[in-house]
């Protein structure tokens, strides 16, 4: 193991469609043409933080089919190393999206693959050389709590992406450096005060704002870190999985968690310029010209 940087989670194929709005109960809205794209928030998070030049794994299943093709493609073209990326007998899983014209989005996930990813893939795993593992939670919650245990045993920093919110035991939150939600994940957890994540457990924890930034929440205080305007939002799909990877990438150089903060808000905030997840992320070049 050379990578520096474990991403434990999803591989889906994104089905993308977009609408003039959304359709209400029992109603019938037409759409665009659907476009298919790479996407999952585990293989987001790993090609967002690849194409900021971290050296990155993804350990995740996908399924024997054009999907699976597919996404190891963008996977292994965007820098992924996909040796812990296993072929599942289950269809990949599948996304299917809505995009407003405002750039919002609402999204179904068809787990597939994903559910197959396991306890014994996490055993299989060797940490030599890795700093950080980051999870999200579109894979088996019983898979995740064991990695953030084996990785915290093996002094890899634990990352976790509370997406969608789940009930985890005392101890794993306890074991996590950075927990990662957003203003509604948030509001689940610990309701309006912020600070109170920590009393869950983790060392840290950011709280994603959308075009707002974000804010990381320390035993200092909370610091709000301001996005930067981009001049038009195109497609938020993925964005929140940019941030955590970029994030993570940043972690697994040595940055704090406060410069690693400013820079995922900048990859953030490209990649809603561009429509899908992985598609309109930016590399290290494209960050660096911001100045």
């Amino acid at each position: 193991m050379t990578q520096t940087l474990l991403v434990l989670g999803s591989a889906n194929a994104d089905l993308v469609v977009e609408v003039g709005r959304r359709p209400a109960g029992g109603e019938t809205v037409l759409g665009g043409d659907t476009v298919v794209l790479p996407g999952g928030k585990g293989a987001n998070t790993a090609v967002a933080a690849a194409r900021v030049g971290a050296s990155v794994a993804l350990v995740g299943a996908v399924g024997g089919d054009g999907y699976g093709a597919l996404l190891r493609e963008s996977l292994e073209s965007s820098g992924v190393d996909t040796a812990l990326v296993k072929t599942s007998e289950r269809p990949t899983g599948i996304a299917y999206i809505t995009v407003t014209p405002d750039g919002e989005n609402s999204i179904v996930v068809s787990p597939g693959a994903n559910a197959d990813v396991s306890k014994s893939d996490v055993d299989a795993l060797s940490f030599e050389g890795a700093s950080v593992l980051t999870c999200s939670l579109e894979v088996p919650l019983e898979t995740v709590i064991h990695a953030i245990d084996a990785a915290s045993r093996a002094g890899v920093r634990p990352v976790l992406n509370l997406s969608p919110v789940a009930e985890l035991p005392a101890e794993t939150l306890r074991q996590l450096n950075v927990l990662i939600v957003n203003e509604h994940e948030a509001a689940q957890l610990v309701g309006s005060d912020w600070r109170d994540l920590l009393r869950l457990g983790p060392t840290s924890a950011i709280v994603t704002l959308g075009s707002r930034g974000a804010a990381v929440v320390a035993q200092a205080g909370v610091v709000e870190v301001p996005s930067i305007e981009v001049d038009e939002v195109v497609d938020t799909t993925g964005a929140g999985d940019a941030f955590a990877g970029a994030l993570s990438a940043r972690l697994a150089e040595g940055d704090n968690i406060l410069q690693a903060a400013k820079y995922a808000v900048k990859v953030a905030a490209l990649s809603v310029t561009k429509a899908g997840a992985q598609p309109s992320y930016p590399t290290a070049a494209q960050i660096a010209s911001l100045g």
